[in-house]
């Protein structure tokens, strides 16, 4: 049996982790605050008191970290766990990232004998929790197909998306509709208080209509409650829109609805809602701008 190690114990990859150790895979994980991993080694993760230890004891080994930046240090820095780990090792950078830095890690591990796949996911909080995640995968169709059993207990969808950097492209793709569904759904109940409808009436009638959604669904009874605590961070969702955006201009074309999401999430970020959920677009609409 391959040890598996994680580092990032995030929202996120407290789900997964907690996922695979239910499913009867053993777990080292690693966390840059320790405290943060207390849920998981609670359920029975070993904790590492470094990621390049982490990486040097693992022959599969996931990351979930916040942003490209960090994905980058983390594998290529001073202390990077590409160089740390033995020849075969198989990384899987769950992290939403740049297409461009995920065909540059898989290039780099191939030349030591090592594997890089990009493998974001969707589905949330309660997606990691319940392993139902949508999981979108760029590399190596070998070491897809070796790493799969435990996608497998993570996640209800596992689709193979083709070369390195194509998970993050898709996952990008996810994204974009991500926040045109988003608008869509808050300013629909934004609509209905201001009219002066019962917003809990109104979702019944229309959730399982033309307008259904998993937004609607899962984020919309979360709106109504006043619950804008995270499934998603919004700083995070910033960097996925702007990751997308840039790649898009690098491409040569243009996406104007993201760019109206784009700004009005960059509105809450600087008002010191980076922390809530992706649902707090609704508080844009009531705010003295």
């Amino acid at each position: 049996m391959a040890n598996v190690g994680f580092i990032g114990t995030g929202v996120m990859g407290t789900g997964i982790i907690k996922q695979l150790l239910a499913k009867g895979t053993a777990v080292k994980v690693y966390t840059r605050t320790a405290e943060r991993a207390q849920k998981v080694l609670d359920a029975g993760a070993t904790y590492c008191e470094t990621a390049k230890e982490l990486a040097q004891q693992s022959d599969i080994v996931f990351t979930m970290v916040g942003y490209p930046k960090d994905v980058e240090t983390l594998y290529l820095g001073t202390d990077g766990i590409l160089g740390a780990a033995s020849t075969g090792t198989i990384f899987i950078d769950m992290t939403t990232s740049s297409p461009t830095l995920a065909r540059e890690l898989s290039a780099k591990a191939s030349v030591l004998g090592k594997h890089v796949l990009d493998a974001p996911v969707s589905g949330g909080d309660i997606g990691a929790q319940n392993g139902t995640l949508s999981i979108m995968v760029g590399g190596e169709r070998a070491a897809f197909e070796q790493v799969l059993p435990l996608f497998e207990k993570m996640g209800k969808t596992i689709v193979y998306q083709g070369d390195a950097g194509n998970g993050q492209n898709a996952k990008m793709v996810n994204q974009i509709a991500v926040a045109g569904t988003m608008l869509g759904v808050v300013e629909a109940l934004v609509y209905a208080k201001k009219m002066g409808l019962d917003e809990k009436t109104v979702l019944e009638s229309i959730e399982t209509g033309a307008a259904g959604s998993w937004t609607l669904s899962n984020l919309g009874p979360r709106i109504i409650a006043d619950d804008f605590e995270p499934g998603f961070f919004i700083k995070h969702f910033v960097k996925d829109m702007t990751i997308a955006s840039n790649e898009a201009a690098q491409n040569g074309f243009e996406l104007p609805g993201l760019q109206t999401a784009k700004r009005l999430y960059e509105v809450l970020e600087n008002s010191g809602l980076s922390e809530k959920g992706t649902q707090a677009l609704y508080h844009y609409y009531f705010m003295n701008k």
